[in-house]
């Protein structure tokens, strides 16, 4: 398969999980990836159990997730020797991944590469009172209010399954490199990027916080329901949970014909706008309709309306789609998720 980006010479400095993400996104797209580890390794080798053997050495799941693949060798940066090898490294890197305190890079490698793309991630960025602070996605998730909106609304609140700001903030690094590169090509210059976890967590936040500054009220937590469309939300049925997301009048009309609801005649249930307003009748119609069918039969009757079963991981993992994608594969004896990048040209 085609991968545009082979040739292209990928050194991670990065820890952990944003830079590590965004060095996996390049490789997946045929970047030749150089890994540097102190010579305890990465935090996240140790981030089980499960754990998995690589190379003869012992590591957690966690670790392979991103760094399958990668040729991975042990450096101090303490060290006088270690150091002015990585920096021959960086010197023959087109792209260099860092996620060091701010600074603390400058400090060991500038001035960098004029033709290399460097792209730096940190917690904060490198401005305001928080720019010395270390950041873990948890405390993104908390501190940037993802946390406040996440969860049921008569519980307490709840982290997204997986550290999703780390996710999104290599995502976003990915991206940027890729224009950075392009650039490169028409301009033969290299670039500069910085990201940081935070503006990439309060980016996250979208139609959320649009609408807290457009309607001047926090939003709040609605578990699985969303704040503009009704019903959109998991409901219980007879053999597990089901996802019914009806995003428009029209599907909302095949669901009624469907599951043969009635609505009250007080009511204005044929626009979204009054399902909103009347969320708490609409949905427990939906539910009452739903709770003795099973999943299946709910996703039979609900043909033209998108509506899933909520499965478990491994569940997903085997779905007949996931299997007629390839989802699963090995690298060095290890499963683990396919890329989703697919070139064909």
């Amino acid at each position: 398969m085609f991968r545009p980006l082979e040739g292209v010479r990928v050194l991670d400095l990065s820890r952990v999980l944003a830079g590590p993400y965004a060095a996996k996104l390049l490789q997946d797209l045929g970047a030749e990836v150089l890994r540097v580890e102190a010579p305890w390794g990465d935090d996240t080798r140790g981030w089980g159990p499960p754990f998995t053997e690589v190379d003869g050495d012992e590591v957690a799941a966690y670790w392979t997730s991103v760094n399958l693949g990668k040729q991975v060798i042990r450096r101090n940066l303490r060290n006088e020797e270690d150091l002015q090898d990585v920096r021959r490294l960086v010197a023959n890197a087109d792209v260099i991944l860092e996620n060091f305190r701010p600074g603390r890079a400058d400090a060991w490698f500038a001035p960098w590469p004029e033709q290399a793309v460097v792209c730096s991630i940190t917690a904060y960025g490198n401005d305001g009172p928080r720019r010395d602070e270390g950041g873990y996605d948890l405390a993104m998730q908390a501190r940037s209010g993802l946390m406040g909106i996440t969860g049921d609304a008569e519980g307490g609140p709840a982290k997204v399954g997986v550290a999703v700001i780390d996710v999104v903030t290599g995502l976003h690094a990915g991206a940027a490199v890729l224009a950075a590169l392009f650039r490169r090509e028409r301009e033969g210059v290299g670039s500069r990027l910085t990201l940081s976890l935070w503006d990439c967590a309060l980016d996250l936040l979208i139609n959320q916080a649009q609408n807290a500054l457009v309607g001047g009220t926090n939003p709040e937590r609605m578990g699985t329901a969303h704040p503009n469309l009704v019903p959109y939300r998991a409901f219980p049925a007879a053999d597990g949970d089901v996802a019914i997301a009806v995003g428009s009048d029209a599907q909302w009309g095949k669901l009624v014909a469907a599951l043969d609801l009635k609505t009250p005649e007080d009511a204005d249930w044929a626009t979204n706008p009054g399902r909103v307003t009347d969320r708490a009748r609409v949905e427990a119609s939906v539910a009452t309709a739903v709770k003795h069918l099973s999943r299946a039969e709910v996703e039979a009757r609900l043909a033209g309306v998108p509506c899933a079963p909520v499965n478990r991981v491994l569940e997903a993992l085997e779905d007949p789609q996931a299997k007629a994608t390839g989802a699963r594969i090995e690298t060095d004896g290890v499963p683990h998720v396919a890329s989703p990048h697919r070139f064909h040209a």
